[in-house]
């Protein structure tokens, strides 16, 4: 079977047990603060565990992205140098939300891998929780008995807390597991050490395929354990072993799911896998890492210098460096394996098809810029290398920071190489490099200080501000937290007016009200499936029904703002092509940025462009025609335009403004009407990564107030002209008036230079060998200083010359000094002008041979040229 057949039959099989098959959530997470990346198969589910929402099938299956380069779940060190570990890989899974449990797991998963799969039955173990003490949960009985129906006793292994207890992270819904292991060794391996004793002890060809999760708990903030509201099932089986068990490898990368990409790397490197350690584990960790570089982009995550954007930074860069140090790829090369890529999972995740040229583009340009610094950052490397190896083995943390903030090497890569020379790198100490150039306290993230505190008991929190700014409410949780070193607290409620920030448009504020008593929402935002207001205190009675009040004023002016982003993405293709794809938003009430993909400056013809159709939509005065709950397959056959990196549910809202112009899947609030907006205004456009753009733009009063002080502005300038019949004329020759009158003072400041020069090679001393030049100078400008001394080095030997000048009424010292002179005589300019800068009230310095300082006092260039002559007096005497 090759890897498209068992993923297809794995879906199958599970849609023949009645399970609903659902699409791969995207690889980057953005409503909940414990998660950088979706690192499970349930991690689009958590809210289905907690019982915050309610699945629209109580069985699914799927094949999901996943990526563990970060936090609990890390296998980035692992990966290349095994077989077996991944950045990103499939998950394959299948879930029971209340619905079966422990024995149709169990059940359904031996007869996939045995009847479905055929896979030897006498190769594979299942482990089962053993217990543990410290959490005070017995052995897995009911477990174990249902194995004990499927293989005999000493195939099942008891496993501990590490091994087969199952959480996704400090909190949250977890539970005992039982994993499935199989044996791929030669049978004369087997026949002396037998699979079960080498089951969870990292040999790559003894291996976890599925695990089998039991979700019966929330592990709490304080570390307890509570029974979730009901039980589930929860199975992550990794594709690419599962892969490498049918094909019958002995790796991972020897399976089709990797092949296609090492062929096509060693191909160009001009190796053969398989014949040297060090280009093998080159090859395996390229062609892992392109994947997980690949689809995060897809899924809407650019690199950048800062949390989930970092961390792909930091993936790309290392396999940048080994595609350099072991292959030889001195020119970017990753960009060109997407299209492989891309052409392997079509039809699979085709959000990389659909966007592969874009993908491209940024990794390119990602590459270029790191090559530019790579090479010196290993030669760096290189040479702290020997200063440490005879030493303390160690790179010191200052140095590991000036390689990350220098040359752009992520911490992790120095660690690497470091490792590969036998050597260690402090980790410590880099940190607290971080911690002074970050300068900010780590109380600045928001942390929960307990756990959340029922008041009333819902099924779902009921959102009501589409169609009202107002409700009545009850509080339904809370919880304290602390934040850049404040106590704030967060409020659940049963309904709530107040839109959670989502989707680019920022959170409302308001207040909740009972009876005299006020609390003031300072933010709502969105986490998992929860509305949470933000509160510095929490009211007196908990349990009251409150007045929910959202400020109308700053909804109003944000819905102006994020309708008009709607406006302007449909014109940007209008105007720049299809290719135009939102790339992020912000959406509040003073401003509306927006970034989507091109590639390449927009022209001023353009921009106007945009302006004039947004406005003439604006104008139109169209209504709005909002859709709720659309089933998402109609969505996308009324054209919805859909962002990549979301995940939508089987039903969507559809926002359109005139079905001809604007269809978009959208959560956010919006204008009744197109007139509403009042106006629109572009005031920049911009960079924001490889083949991004960003705009820009006002709105309403506030375009209003920028055109007229815009006017102003020009009625000034228009004035100051003396009011000419075209100003644009008036300024270019006011503009080619004063580049002539700059080049001719340019011409005169040079023949004053080569006066002053003259001048002052008639003051050289000749001393005991030494040319000596101290005096008292005017001239035109700093560069005018610093050429004089440069060409009096290159034309007089033996030369310590120091000119105290006057340049525009400001005094400026500089002190040159020939090569040969300093070591003999033990000179430094650097030194030696700070000291003399004390004279003119200021400061400077330099390197040994060249240093200049300026000041403030302009009567003291006198005191600079005797104390001068008395420092160069003990030199000239020996």
């Amino acid at each position: 079977m090759n890897s498209k057949e068992i993923r297809k039959r794995f879906l199958d099989f599970f849609e023949r047990k009645q399970h609903e098959i659902v699409p791969s959530a995207p690889l980057v997470i953005h409503n909940d603060p414990t998660l950088m990346f979706t690192n499970a198969g349930m991690n689009q589910f958590k809210d289905f565990f907690l019982g915050n929402a309610d699945p629209s099938s109580k069985r699914v299956a799927d094949t999901q992205k996943c990526l563990r380069v970060s936090g609990k779940h890390n296998d980035l060190e692992e990966v290349g140098l095994d077989t077996y570990h991944h950045t990103m890989f499939e998950m394959l899974g299948n879930w029971s939300f209340g619905d079966y449990f422990k024995k149709e797991a169990i059940q359904w998963a031996w007869e996939l891998l045995t009847e479905e799969f055929q896979l030897p039955k006498d190769r594979l173990y299942a482990s089962v929780f053993g217990g543990d003490e410290e959490d005070d949960m017995p052995l897995d009985q009911e477990a174990l008995d249902f194995w004990k129906a499927i293989l005999p006793e000493e195939r099942i292994v008891y496993g501990n807390k590490k091994d087969n207890f199952w959480e996704m992270g400090e909190t949250g819904p977890c539970g005992p597991c039982s994993e499935i292991h199989i044996d791929l060794r030669p049978q004369e391996e087997v026949d002396q050490i037998p699979g079960k004793d080498l089951v969870n002890m990292d040999h790559p060809q003894v291996v976890e395929i599925w695990n089998l999760v039991f979700m019966q708990f929330n592990r709490m903030a304080n570390g307890s354990l509570v029974k979730l509201p009901a039980q589930h099932v929860d199975t992550g089986m990794g594709f690419e072993r599962l892969a490498m068990a049918i094909q019958q490898k002995t790796s991972n990368y020897d399976t089709d799911v990797f092949t296609p990409l090492i062929n096509a790397i060693a191909q160009k490197a001009n190796v053969t896998y398989g014949n040297e350690e060090k280009t093998d584990i080159a090859l395996r960790v390229i062609s892992d890492h392109i994947r997980a570089i690949a689809f995060t982009i897809a899924d809407g995550q650019l690199p950048s210098n800062n949390k989930a954007g970092y961390v792909i930074r930091r993936i790309l860069r290392r396999a940048v460096r080994y595609g350099y140090t072991f292959l030889n790829f001195k020119e970017p090369f990753l960009f060109e394996l997407v299209e492989v890529l891309a052409e392997q999972f079509d039809g699979v995740f085709s959000e990389l098809t659909s966007q592969k040229d874009f993908v491209a583009k940024v990794i390119r340009e990602e590459e270029s810029s790191f090559l530019r610094t790579l090479d010196k950052g290993l030669n760096k490397l290189e040479v702290i290398k020997k200063q440490v190896e005879s030493t303390t083995k160690m790179i010191d943390g200052s140095t590991a920071f000036e390689l990350y903030d220098t040359y752009g090497f992520p911490y992790d890569l120095t660690s690497l190489i470091a490792r590969e020379n036998g050597l260690s790198v402090d980790e410590e100490g880099f940190k607290k490099e971080m911690e002074v150039q970050k300068n900010r306290s780590k109380k600045d993230a928001a942390t929960a200080k307990g756990d959340w505190i029922e008041v009333k008991i819902i099924d779902e929190v009921q959102f009501l501000g589409y169609d009202a700014v107002t409700a009545i409410a009850q509080i339904s949780r809370y919880r304290e937290v602390e934040e850049k070193g404040k106590t704030l607290y967060h409020i659940v409620l049963d309904q709530t007016p107040f839109y959670a920030e989502s989707g680019g448009q920022v959170g409302d504020t308001g207040y909740l009200a009972d009876g005299d008593e006020k609390i003031s929402i300072i933010d709502t935002k969105k986490e998992n499936n929860l509305i949470i207001h933000h509160a510095n205190k929490l009211p007196s009675n908990l349990e009251a029904h409150f007045d929910a009040v959202v400020n109308v004023t700053k909804r109003r002016l944000t819905e102006n703002n994020h309708s008009a982003t709607h406006l302007l993405h449909a014109a940007l293709r209008e105007v720049l092509g299809e290719h135009v794809q939102q790339k992020g938003s912000l959406v509040n009430e003073k401003i509306l940025r927006f970034d989507f993909s091109h590639f390449a400056r927009m022209t001023d013809e353009e921009i106007l462009a945009v302006e004039k159709i947004v406005n003439s939509k604006i104008r139109a005065n169209i209504t709005l025609d909002e859709q709720r709950n659309v089933p998402i397959e109609e969505a996308k056959k009324l054209g919805a335009m859909a962002l990549f990196g979301e995940k939508y549910g089987d039903f969507v809202r559809v926002i359109t403004f005139d079905k001809n112009y604007s269809v978009e899947l959208c959560g956010g609030t919006h204008v009744p009407a197109t007139g509403n907006i009042g106006q629109f205004k572009i005031v920049s456009e911009g960079s924001v990564a490889a083949g991004v753009r960003r705009i820009e733009a006002l709105t309403a009063e506030s375009a209003e107030n920028f055109n007229l002080k815009q006017a102003a502005i020009l009625q000034q300038v228009n004035e100051l002209l003396n009011n000419p019949k075209d100003p644009v004329k008036a300024i270019e020759a006011l503009v080619k008036e004063k580049l002539d009158l700059t080049k001719e003072i340019e011409e005169v400041n040079v023949e004053k230079s080569k006066q002053q020069k003259i001048n002052l090679q008639q003051k050289i001393e000749s001393t005991n060998g030494l040319n000596v030049l101290i005096q008292q100078a005017e001239l035109p400008n700093a560069e005018a200083l610093k050429k004089i001394a440069f060409e009096f080095k290159n034309e007089v030997e033996n030369l310590i010359l120091i000119i105290a000048a006057n340049i525009a009424d400001k005094p400026q010292v500089a002190v040159m000094i020939s090569d040969n002179l300093i070591e003999t005589y033990d000179l430094h300019a650097g030194n030696m002008v700070r000291e003399l800068a004390k004279e003119i009230k200021g400061g400077g310095g330099g390197q040994p041979f060249f240093a200049t300082a300026g000041g403030k006092d302009l009567k003291g260039l006198p005191q600079v040229v005797a104390k001068a002559k008395e420092l160069i007096k003990s030199v000239t005497s020996h």
